[in-house]
């Protein structure tokens, strides 16, 4: 295995971790794909890691590029499991972080508690200093009470350190010198700024970023330092890319200083091996739904791009404000629909489906380990969509006797039978992932049947023909190895850093020159950056955003600007394009000046991305890959006899119609009555929906 060129990709799901591996012939150019799943092993996700690589029998040492996304940052998040932090901010602005935002979503609530933030008020310090919004020093800092701040953080048990001031992103200069003086006072504690995040204005938002990111630093740094020692002790010679939230990957080191980017680190990878995908079949726009164990996720990719925002929340929903993390994330939507969601009826005699999930552990009942309530996979296994006799690709006897003692005790509750309990489950999660796809494109402005779903996860291919139908999608395409197509994205990632920087312009003449300038010091620092870590100008790519609003609103729209460089003369057609998208997303533009209130600048840079090549077709009929058939319940169009397909011998130009079901080790693929099924010559399943 020596001689081959070996490129790995891990992510670490909430249930399973995931692998994917191309194995190259330097010779011939051809590869061969290994994939495998292990379940996830917390608190030690690097085991998992470890373990995955193992059961594909992938020596690290042969290794030449590694790709990993993880959830490590979000679940320290969301289960609480950070360190103790301290907050150093500008004098009589130590509340922001607890006034926060008067976006309660329960409004007529009036017991409502407002988020409780994550640094409490006795350790959010002050110093006196003060920046303008022009980035002028109104105040010179005062570093002098630095000292007693750090003594009583120390008494406090702090761990870490969050220094967020106003106005930084005009000028972090007080930013700077007061982390300077931190550090040596303090060496050794894990410390960070909120420049080093976002130069985006709004306080409490970057407060609240900085602060989350010191909360979750140590935790991972511990766990990459031990992913990147796990491996080596095992003879990989290299440092893993670091999958983040914006689509790109980035190093090992940079991540370690600002973990926060890879909150969003798996979804993000689906969603652009999603947009890879657009691009290598010729769809350049796709509805990309990935529905693991225990989350359903989704995004809409238009033009081969896919959308990056910073106005990103965890934990939000409508009872509950969250908190904003502003960093570069895919833009998604993501609800606890997932395979190990559970089926539940509440006081009123209603069925939901999620957001609890049984997780890896005990999993759904069917898995045999000691788990008692209904899953979506224990309505798919009982209505024949999922092969009883290939549970879990062959690894997990199927304990059928407790899936229908599970879904029979949700039918109690609703006073129907077995079967009719499973197809209202199936239905209530179509149902809720509906909803979701409807967010992330009707909310939008845009109409699904101007796209094609992608459907992937383990169990995105159970649902996706039903979820098209219902939103007027005509065509599903579910991608080889689709159980493991978040690993499989990372392998199409570059190396992505994504710049934002607040700057006020009125969109007239004269303003070109300045708007230019900021984009050509922005475009500096970044390849300052790459070259610090080898990689050289010549291998970067920009692309230029603009955050553009009506004179006197709040917030902002983002638009793509064209290359070249920005003069006054391209100024009337960039307003223009503001016009069009914003009455896209809102339905109405207003006869009012334009402003810029800042730019995003993509840096992005090859580093080991796979280019695929298509196999062609060998002329064997779709009969070859039957493996026979059975009675499947469609739960809305009833009980059909389908023909069952083994997903491992499907080869490009194959073609066959539904109902059949296609199986292969992670996932299965149900394809309902009228659909006519294609092959293409990269292995992915077309499915087209009947009229």
């Amino acid at each position: 295995m020596a001689d081959k060129t070996l490129r790995v990709a891990t992510d670490v799901g909430g249930t399973f971790t995931d692998l994917v591996c191309f194995e190259t012939d330097p010779q011939t150019g051809e590869s061969r794909i290994t994939t495998a799943k292990s379940d996830t092993t917390p608190p030690n996700f690097e085991q998992g890691v470890l373990n995955v690589l193992e059961k594909a029998g992938v020596e690290p040492s042969a290794i030449k590029f590694l790709a990993h996304g993880t959830t490590v940052v979000i679940n320290a998040l969301t289960e609480r499991k950070g360190v103790k932090v301290g907050l150093i901010t500008t004098e009589g602005f130590r509340d922001s972080l607890e006034i926060a935002r008067g976006n309660r979503p329960d409004f007529f609530n009036l017991h409502y508690e407002k988020p409780k933030p994550f640094v409490p008020r006795y350790l959010r310090r002050e110093l006196p200093g003060r920046i303008t919004y022009k980035g002028e020093e109104l105040k010179p800092l005062d570093l002098s009470g630095l000292p007693a701040i750090v003594e009583d953080f120390k008494a406090d048990g702090v761990q870490a350190v969050a220094i967020c001031f106003l106005h930084s992103y005009a000028d972090p200069a007080h930013e700077k010198a007061a982390l300077a003086e931190l550090k040596k006072l303090w060496p050794d504690v894990s410390a960070v700024s909120s420049h080093q995040i976002t130069r985006e204005w709004r306080e409490y938002e970057r407060t609240n970023t900085a602060v989350l990111s010191a909360y979750v630093q140590p935790i991972a740094e511990r766990y990459l330092a031990r992913l990147k020692d796990g491996l080596s002790d095992r003879g990989f010679a290299g440092s893993p890319y670091i999958m983040q939230s914006n689509c790109g990957v980035d190093s090992l080191e940079a991540v370690s200083k600002i973990p926060i980017t890879m909150v969003e680190s798996g979804p993000a990878s689906g969603f652009w091996g999603a947009a890879e995908l657009g691009k290598l079949i010729g769809e350049p726009n796709i509805l990309a739904l990935d529905i693991g164990g225990t989350t359903a996720k989704c995004s809409l990719i238009e033009d081969g791009q896919v959308r990056i925002m910073t106005d990103y929340w965890i934990e939000r929903d409508r009872t509950f404000a969250g908190y904003p993390i502003m960093v570069p994330v895919v833009d998604l939507v993501e609800i606890g629909n997932g395979g190990g969601s559970i089926a539940w009826v509440d006081d009123f005699g209603k069925l939901h489906v999620g957001p609890q999930s049984a997780g890896a552990m005990p999993g759904p009942a069917a898995y045999g380990r000691g788990g008692t309530e209904a899953t979506t996979t224990d309505a798919n296994l009982w209505l024949g969509r999922i092969n009883r006799d290939y549970f879990c690709g062959g690894e997990v006897v199927a304990d059928m006797d407790q899936a229908k003692s599970a879904i029979h005790a949700v039918g109690e509750k609703l006073g129907v039978d077995a079967d009719e309990a499973a197809r209202g489950i199936i239905r209530i999660a179509n149902n809720n992932m509906v909803n979701a796809l409807k967010l992330v494109s009707l909310n939008r402005g845009h109409d699904p049947r101007d796209f094609t779903l992608v459907a992937f996860g383990g169990g995105g291919a159970m649902h996706g023909v039903a979820l098209a139908g219902e939103l007027g999608v005509k065509k599903v395409v579910v991608p080889a190895g689709a159980s493991v197509f978040s690993a499989w994205g990372m392998m199409m990632s570059d190396l992505r850093r994504d710049y934002f920087v607040t700057r006020l312009a009125d969109l007239k003449e004269g303003a070109a020159k300045g708007i230019e300038a900021l984009f050509a010091e922005t475009e500096e620092q970044a390849l300052a950056q790459f070259a610090a870590e080898d990689v050289s100008a010549s291998k970067v790519k920009f692309l230029r955003y603009g955050k553009f609003r009506y004179q006197n609103q709040e917030h902002t729209t983002e638009v793509l600007l064209d290359e070249g460089e920005i003069t006054d003369a391209r100024l009337s057609a960039i307003e223009t394009s503001f016009h069009d998208t914003y009455e896209r997303e809102y339905t109405y533009r207003l006869d009012a000046p334009v402003e810029m209130v800042g730019i995003h600048l993509v840096a992005s840079a090859e580093v080991g991305k796979l280019t695929v090549k298509e196999r062609q077709p060998t002329g064997s009929p779709a009969s070859a890959a039957l493996k026979g058939e059975r009675s499947v319940d469609y739960a809305l169009e009833g009980v059909h006899t389908a023909d069952i397909y083994d997903g491992t011998k499907l080869e490009p130009g194959m073609e066959f119609d539904g109902p059949a079901i296609v199986e292969d080790p992670g996932t299965t693929v149900v394809i309902h009555p009228g659909n006519k099924v294609r092959i293409d010559g990269y292995g992915n399943i077309h499915i087209t929906l009947s009229a």
